[in-house]
């Protein structure tokens, strides 16, 4: 129990670099080894949108510094997501479904990472508004239900439409994952759940290694390696939920 305690908190910060040094708060991961060391669900969701905040929040500092964020890019993803992230926060699930559906978006987390980008000076289109919106509203919901900040699914759809680039895409999910996950969690007290007394040192040690790995991803450092590697984690982790 002690080995595998141990384990569980030196995984953490690990989780939180990679996920950081592209731009995400590393809540798939979070779930993924909450899920590996067998937490109960209402535990796992709340305290990965924790997680979220502290990891995301350092992601954008450091993407927002580098000169990567695009504020209109963000806003029209954003205003539907908020208020719908608060929603599903709210909201339960079975254990059994919640289960499968978290195993299906560490799929898609991996299909996410190991997605092959084109170069940042690729020609972008113009951001589509009501589209935008819509896209927000769905992910926002879903991202409360589940316990994420959405960014695993935002930026390959900012990437798969053209409206923005890689650094451009990290930036806004960054910020995007922060607010839908402080809707959510606000959304989850509302609801009368506690956070745990080890909660403050699972912050610590994600905070610690989400600003590395921020640090480094949002200057230039190539992560195609460390992504996979988190991806074979995270099939692993998927595979065992939707399995079992």
């Amino acid at each position: 129990m002690l080995l595998e305690s141990s384990l569980f908190y030196l995984l953490i910060p690990i989780v939180a670099f990679l996920y950081a040094s592209v731009g995400h708060g590393g809540a798939s991961g979070y779930l993924a080894l909450m899920a590996l060391f067998s937490f109960p669900p209402p535990m796992m969701k709340q305290t990965a949108l924790l997680l979220n905040l502290f990891v995301a929040g350092s992601a954008f500092y450091h993407y927002y510094r580098a000169g990567h964020f695009n504020k209109n890019l963000f806003i029209y993803f954003a205003i539907g997501s908020i208020p719908a992230a608060y929603l599903g926060g709210m909201g339960t699930l079975d254990l059994w479904i919640y289960k499968k559906i978290l195993g299906f978006i560490l799929f898609f987390a991996v299909a996410r990472m190991l997605y092959t980008h084109t170069s940042k000076k690729r020609i972008t289109q113009q951001i589509s508004v009501i589209p935008a919106l819509l896209m927000g509203i769905v992910i926002g919901y879903f991202s409360g239900l589940i316990g994420i900040g959405g960014g695993i699914i935002l930026t390959p759809l900012i990437l798969l439409f053209q409206w923005g680039n890689m650094k451009e895409a990290a930036a806004v999910s960054a910020l995007f994952i922060w607010v839908n996950s402080a809707s959510g969690l606000i959304g989850q007290f509302s609801s009368g759940v506690a956070l745990s007394s080890a909660t403050l040192i699972l912050v610590a040690l994600a905070l610690a290694g989400g600003l590395l790995g921020s640090y480094f991803g949002s200057r230039r450092w190539n992560n195609r390696k460390l992504e996979y590697f988190l991806a074979l984690v995270l099939t692993t982790a998927g595979i065992k939920l939707i399995l079992f």
